[in-house]
């Protein structure tokens, strides 16, 4: 196997890809000041507004949903933000402008959009999907194409990320498919569930909007600008693709019990989320810390969750350290040695003593045939064609010239032994059992095999055990390196460790590998 197939780390990030990571770490520290148990709920949002995605807030009423799309904007210079609270008498005006009385009287039906969505670059739309169709419509083209329809124009928006939050998740045949989409990134914002940080709440004044950020330490529109382009170099690893693969399977045969549907544009916008976290974390490809984040863009409702949840980190957890190292080639040449050494070495099945007529193999017998309550014989040479060994057919043996002893009918009972009878009107003979001469049984070693042919099998079987145990020390080198590398700043520590059960399988897959080829270089002895 080359040197590209076997378990490599990635190549270690230079001083100013670690700056970089450095420097998000910060930043999500600062942002998450005081916000207990939403670490990972800022963290995650804040790399989808760093990667350009939308993100939905999932949670019961007073669980910081609103403070969290603020913190998040607080992390860029000078952001143009927009908040709102829809409901069902929400008005187009109130979101994206009102309608500008000096364009009317020139026969333009323009809005006046400055201070509006329009022109935020962040944005967050509170109980979003009560709002009315008039206001959703005109969001997805906002929102997909970062465009804005004002009367005959069309204007560029400069949304770089759009926060929306909800108590409930929309329901089916509603019309809100294709908005809901849009939202890449799914979060469950939950009350605090731990008593300490409970306590601590308490004791705590209420938490700033905006949080005052140390000089050079939030993101300018220009350095946001130059990595979306970078992030776009940023490769899918062989691994993820793996990883992506058994979720999607796992998805497709779920899908009538779960109702997930996951779209192209959901699976390539959710590939973009990786590829951010594999970038700010200094590496140009991904891996499997980065795969357990699409466990936060697949679920659909509340109910369906917890399962896609699950989905996601068994595929994370059945793939070992790359989808190259499949083993594939070196497996079918273990097994070509282990088939070549049984067949050279060993009788693959019983071998019996018989005697060749003509093209046919016979078993021979001397029989006799006792008589009934008489103390006498009736001998005769029987020829059992070997053929019939194997069938529950009822036949008669034949003479030493092929003719059929029509006297005597025979069966095989499946265990090698054939049940014989002696017809004859005028006296009853006993049954005879027979029980054909096993010369070698099946497993026994075959005598005077080529010594020769022996070492060469014995050779190529050490050759492919060195093969293997080099493999096996390149993973073990690598593993504790591999492990910080799958530490990272949007995924909790007990997952990233789960995410090395596939590598450990793999490696023990190995070592198997490597004690069956101590038995095959046993059979060569």
């Amino acid at each position: 196997m080359s040197q590209s197939q076997s378990a490599q780390p990635q190549p270690q990030p230079n001083s100013s890809q670690t700056d970089l990571q450095s420097r998000i770490q910060s930043l999500v520290e600062h942002i998450s000041a005081g916000m207990f148990e939403r670490e990972e709920v800022i963290a995650v949002a804040l790399l989808s507004a760093l990667c350009g995605q939308n993100c939905f807030l999932f949670g019961p009423p007073g669980t910081a949903k609103s403070l969290i799309s603020r913190r998040i904007a607080s992390a860029f210079t000078e952001p143009s933000y927009f908040e709102y609270l829809m409901n069902r008498f929400s008005t187009p005006e109130e979101v994206f402008g009102p309608v500008s009385i000096k364009a009317l009287k020139q026969d333009q039906y323009l809005r006046k959009t400055k201070h509006y969505l329009p022109k935020a670059e962040f944005a967050f739309l509170d109980e979003i999907w009560k709002s009315s169709p008039a206001i959703l419509n005109t969001l997805l083209t906002l929102m997909n194409e970062r465009v804005f329809r004002n009367g005959e124009r069309l204007e560029q928006a400069p949304l770089k990320a759009l926060i929306a939050a909800s108590n409930e998740t929309p329901q089916p045949d509603q019309g809100l498919e294709a908005l809901y989409d849009r939202f890449i990134v799914r979060l469950l914002v939950s009350p605090i569930l731990h008593n300490h940080h409970f306590d601590q709440l308490l004791n705590s004044a209420p938490s700033a909007d905006k949080v005052d950020m140390p000089d050079g330490l939030a993101v300018s529109s220009d350095e946001w600008l130059q990595w979306q382009s970078e992030i776009d170099q940023v490769a899918i690893s062989n691994d993820c693709f793996t990883i992506i693969h058994l979720i999607r399977s796992q998805l497709e045969q779920q899908r009538e019990e779960l109702g997930v549907y996951v779209s192209d544009r959901r699976w390539q916008r959710a590939a973009r989320l990786m590829k951010a976290s594999a970038f700010f974390h200094g590496r140009n490809n991904t891996n499997h810390s980065d795969a357990l984040l699409l466990r936060h863009c697949l679920w659909t409702q509340e109910g369906n969750r917890d399962a896609v949840g699950l989905i996601v980190l068994e595929a994370v957890q059945s793939v070992g350290f790359e989808a190259g190292m499949q083993l594939s080639t070196l497996d079918q040449a273990k097994d070509r040695l282990d088939r070549e050494i049984n067949d050279e070495l060993f009788y693959s099945q019983d071998v019996y003593k018989t005697e060749r007529i003509e093209d046919r193999e016979f078993f021979f017998l001397d029989a006799q045939f006792e008589l009934v309550n008489y103390r006498d014989v009736k001998e005769v040479e029987l020829y059992i064609p070997v053929e019939k060994l194997r069938t529950r057919d009822v036949f008669s043996p034949l003479d030493d010239r092929g003719n059929e002893i029509s006297e005597v009918t025979a069966q095989f009972e499946g265990q090698g032994s054939c049940r014989m009878e002696y017809r004859d009107y005028s006296y009853r003979y006993e049954e005879l059992i027979f029980q054909p001469e096993v010369l070698f049984y099946r497993g026994d070693r075959k005598p005077d095999v080529n010594r020769r042919l022996v070492s060469s099998l014995a050779q190529s079987v050490r050759e492919l055990k060195a093969e293997l145990s080099e493999l096996v020390a390149r993973a073990e080198a690598s593993q504790a390196e591999y492990r910080q590398q799958l530490r990272s700043l949007f995924v909790p520590v007990e997952l990233t460790d789960q995410a090395l059960v596939g590598v450990e399988q793999q490696m023990n897959s190995l070592r198997l590998r490597i004690k069956d080829c101590e038995r095959l270089e046993a059979l060569c002895r």
